[in-house]
């Protein structure tokens, strides 16, 4: 236990404090929350948590990695003095890569180029000898709807978008290619291409590819999808400039398999004056199969449980039930927010707040929040009590994939921990997300500001 006894013996007469809050008061706080981010920044808990995850390797859905990292997070929260720990069964896909990708461009005088790929999560393999065809190239969805089958039918459609580094919040650019990769199969299937390849959703300039979830429809026939690192996507744009008639040749090993059954894991400290009331957040346990997965979402794993181990340290009962929660099959299903949800309404179970750290373990900046104006203003009056460079806003708009579902189902407000995400794309769904990307600091103080923000709501409700 780290925090003074002057604030633990102040802590456990908060129930009385009215939103109005005194000077006093105000000084509890800001020891409690400064005690928050000494003992974090001192100790590196959640970073070493971090490390030993990321040593399991990736965790994708109903692989063997995933259930060693579920049963391993379970064993730490069992230690951590938590009144109830426990898992929560999800039936998740099951899909595998196989054997590496490989492609390379070939033109029409013989010369042969490697490209650097990786099929999209979901996609089904090539024919065991692979395919070969001409490529017609575009820029979008909408670019593809507009050339006539005939000009498309039996080619490979390569779609070539950029990341638009105009934004300063790189998500936007994100967003606005992430179609072309969960949808670009369909359209290009549709036009009876033999295969599809993408630009990588990427923020750097490598030749590593980025993989991310792609999407079938029941009524257009399945064609094999890939990713190209941004280089190979640039070369295989400047072959197809000096030589239309290159073929490109792509071999996948990738399958589908039954589902598996899966699960969430839960960590909760029971409440005093409200245990009805619950405050829960968390992060996705499952990550891609290329990296660690330490950024995304390793991080917000460790944020959560870091938070909740910080509140049990406290030595003094929260108000309400404060659960952390390592949610399962978010990057190519989200079946366990689903079935957090539905495990939610089925107990009558009200949820105060539902925050969620899915962003990465840097720097953090503020939460979008999803609630009423009255709800972010009563946020917004606990900025000074954070220390400068960490939150400074709470944003309009804002919430996770995993807790989605649960304020669809109840309305539950809903919060997502926004950090300096600069580099978030440089390395999402690579093989360069390990645990040597992120930095100790700048993730314990994202485990702190997401402690303090829900000791806040605890002690002052929402």
């Amino acid at each position: 236990m780290k925090v003074l006894p002057l604030v633990i013996v102040l802590i456990s007469t908060l129930s009385l404090i009215p939103d109005n809050l005194t000077g006093q008061e105000r000084q509890t706080d800001e020891r409690v929350i400064k005690s928050f981010f000494d003992q974090t920044l001192t100790e590196r808990q959640s970073y070493k948590w971090l490390r030993d995850l990321c040593e399991i390797g990736p965790r994708l859905s109903g692989s063997k990695q995933s259930l060693e990292a579920i049963h391993w997070v379970k064993s730490v929260m069992d230690t951590c003095g938590f009144d109830r720990v426990y898992l929560q069964e999800v039936m998740v896909p099951h899909w595998e890569r196989g054997m590496p990708e490989v492609a390379f461009i070939k033109d029409t005088k013989g010369n042969q180029y490697p490209l650097n790929v990786l099929a999209i999560g979901g996609s089904i393999a090539t024919p065991a000898g692979g395919i070969t065809a001409e490529v017609i190239e575009v820029g979008s969805l909408v670019d593809l709807e507009e050339i006539d089958q005939s000009d498309v039918s039996g080619k490979i459609v390569f779609f070539n978008p950029h990341f638009d580094q105009r934004n300063i919040q790189t998500g936007a650019s994100y967003g606005a290619n992430v179609s072309v990769r969960a949808r670009g199969a369909i359209k290009a299937a549709e036009k009876g291409a033999v295969a599809s390849v993408i630009r990588s959703v990427s923020s750097a300039y490598d030749d590593i590819p980025h993989t991310g979830t792609g999407s079938y429809h029941s009524e257009v026939d399945s064609i094999p999808a890939a990713a190209l690192g941004v280089e190979s996507a640039d070369l295989l744009h400047g072959i197809l400039e000096l030589d239309p008639k290159a073929k490109l040749f792509l071999r996948m090993d990738c399958r589908w398999h039954p589902e598996a059954l899966s699960y969430n894991v839960v960590g909760e400290i029971q409440g005093q004056a409200h245990p009805d009331e619950i405050i829960v957040m968390g992060g996705h346990l499952d990550s891609w199969d290329v990296g660690d997965g330490a950024h995304d979402d390793g991080a917000g794993c460790m944020h959560a449980l870091g938070a909740l181990k910080l509140i049990a340290d406290l030595d003094a009962a929260p108000r309400r039930t404060i659960r952390a929660v390592m949610f399962i099959n978010e990057e190519n299903g989200t079946r366990g927010g689903q079935a957090y949800a539905d495990s939610a309404v089925n107990k009558g179970e009200n949820h105060l707040v539902a925050i969620e750290s899915d962003a990465g373990g840097y720097s953090p900046r503020g939460f979008g929040v999803t609630a009423s104006e009255e709800q972010r203003t009563k946020l917004e009056s606990y900025l000074d009590l954070f220390p400068r460079n960490t939150i400074s806003y709470f944003s309009k708009g804002g919430g996770g994939v995993d807790i989605g579902p649960l304020h669809r189902s109840t309305g539950t407000p809903m919060m997502g921990l926004v950090v300096d995400g600069q580099k978030m794309f440089d390395l999402h769904h690579s093989p360069n997300d390990i645990f040597e990307a992120v930095h100790p600091r700048e993730l314990e103080l994202g485990t702190a500001s997401l402690a303090s923000i829900v000791f806040l709501i605890d002690q002052y409700g929402l």
